[in-house]
């Protein structure tokens, strides 16, 4: 039983703190394998995938990715309205706190802060951390690779991730000059939107004086929200040299290999 009166069908219960782009992939799986899924996320995230990640709803109220919706709730009452919806609630709480009224089942660290933020072991029944910054049997009880090679998406049962290479993955033989990077602190002013076409060298935002500038030609598959501050070395956005605009909206391959990898780490657990 989850709160007065609510007797829900399925009974496991995942928590996933971060509703960036891979936070949202992974949400976007398990909520289709009928899993309840709530998401935590801090009060001004800075997504540059924003057609794909549920943060989004924190802005807007509400964010769909594929089919799934995601709802900004504020209190517990609200996560389980959410799930009798056929929604994943989605609460500005950057401690997880609300963990303490949910008791999930499952917790997963999706924040990708290539380290670890206070996520332990004894957080769930089931703690899973992705990418590097965790070791599975000490912080976590499974690690999930996150790195663009052949172990994507793998299940690791001891020790840690491959190291953070630093690069994004390759679209098109293109790696980092597709992505824009904030070059001091200030505020991210933009009036391009997703999809939109760019040319190489063509100016697409400004942060005070500095202009913003791409390196190729394509379309804008990510971008940072007008108007957050940001700090040097934030990444601002990302250039995709195809001119599909459809891509802005789906979930990537890579992504994808990452929530398998976090639902066969489930399946191990608990389809015994």
């Amino acid at each position: 039983m989850y709160g007065k009166g609510r007797e829900l069908k399925v009974r496991v219960v995942v928590l996933i703190k971060g509703a960036g782009e891979v936070a949202s992939g992974v949400a976007h799986r398990l909520f289709r394998t009928h899993l309840m899924v709530c998401m935590t996320e801090v009060p001004e995230p800075q997504a540059v995938s924003r057609g794909v990640a549920f943060c989004e709803a924190i802005y807007d109220g509400e964010k769909e990715v594929e089919g799934v919706v995601a709802r900004n709730v504020s209190s517990a009452e609200g996560v389980f309205k959410a799930w009798e919806e056929g929604k994943i609630p989605l609460v500005v709480d950057p401690e997880a706190s609300i963990r303490e009224v949910l008791r999930p089942d499952i917790l997963v660290d999706a924040i990708m802060a290539k380290r670890n933020l206070g996520t332990r072991i004894t957080d769930a029944p089931l703690v899973i951390g992705l990418g590097p910054g965790f070791c599975a049997g000490r912080d976590v009880h499974v690690v999930v690779e996150t790195n663009w090679s052949e172990g994507l998406g793998s299940v690791i049962l001891k020790g840690e991730a491959e190291k953070d290479t630093g690069l994004p993955f390759p679209v098109d033989g293109l790696t980092s000059e597709r992505v824009l990077h904030s070059p001091a602190d200030g505020i991210f002013l933009s009036d391009k939107q997703l999809g939109d076409d760019v040319a190489a060298h063509e100016v697409v935002a400004s942060l005070g004086e500095m202009e913003i500038k791409t390196e190729i030609g394509g379309i804008v598959r990510a971008l940072l929200r007008s108007g957050v501050k940001v700090k040097k070395g934030t990444k601002l956005g990302e250039i995709d040299p195809s001119a599909d605009r459809d891509v802005c909206f789906l979930i990537r391959g890579r992504v994808r290999a990452i929530a398998g990898g976090v639902l066969e780490a489930i399946l191990m657990r608990f389809n015994t």
